[in-house]
């Protein structure tokens, strides 16, 4: 499955270093704002997605993107 973000927070996303660990194929450069950024996680999964704001650590804005499945919330 392979689905898009768009970076309309203003700021520089980073992306988290485990979404490379958990199976999701991306670019793991910086997101720019306004970037469009494609995400593409194995078939059969779903994505999650958590932000994180590190604003307050002098590191910004942070995402992780990781393949599941809807088992995972039950």
């Amino acid at each position: 499955m392979r689905f898009p973000f768009y970076n309309d927070t203003g700021r520089v996303v980073s992306i988290h270093i485990a979404t490379k660990s958990h199976g999701t194929v991306c670019d793991m450069s910086d997101i720019q704002p306004l970037e469009l950024r494609w995400f593409e996680i194995p078939d059969g999964t779903i994505p999650f997605i958590k932000m994180w704001d590190y604003s307050k650590y002098g590191r910004g804005l942070s995402i992780l993107v990781s393949p599941s499945t809807e088992d995972t919330f039950k």
